[in-house]
């Protein structure tokens, strides 16, 4: 599985609002800077953030970008959903739209499984626990092992 510039981007944009919740609306200048983000492409990010009804946004010297709902409420997998679509897909195609013949059938039960891993993973972590360092201890467990942060 691959996370995209765009979805490593979305995510930190909503943790930095959720670091700035309490000084009021933040300018995409400012996400911009403070997480090294392309100021262009983190424009476009946010205009999905905030179709997704993921950000709120308000013009004016006031103005710029604050979280639509509490951060215990939005999940990794809504931010990633808001900019890049499915989280698992085969070719852009969801799993259980695939069909697969002989030898190559029992695929689809991988792609299923993989996908419902994945789900449970960024459906069950939120933005505040990131934000707080404390992840789900089941999440927590999956780095407990060396291997887990080596590439084979």
């Amino acid at each position: 599985m691959r996370i995209s510039a765009r979805a490593d981007y979305a995510v930190r944009a909503a943790l930095q609002l959720v670091a700035s919740q309490d000084d009021g609306p933040l300018k995409a200048k400012v996400i911009s800077d403070a997480q090294d983000i392309p100021y262009k492409f983190l424009e476009s990010i946010l205009n999905d953030m905030r179709r997704s009804g993921l950000v709120l946004s308000r013009r004016g010297g006031n103005g710029g970008y604050r979280l639509a709902r509490p951060p215990e409420s939005i999940s990794i997998a809504d931010v990633i959903r808001s900019v890049d679509g499915p989280l698992v897909s085969v070719r852009g195609v969801r799993p259980p739209d695939l069909s697969y013949t002989g030898p190559a059938e029992s695929l689809l039960p991988l792609w299923i499984a993989l996908r419902s891993n994945v789900r449970e993973i960024l459906e069950g972590v939120s933005l505040a626990d990131v934000a707080s360092g404390q992840l789900p201890p089941a999440v927590s467990a999956l780095t407990d092992s060396p291997a887990a942060w080596v590439n084979p």
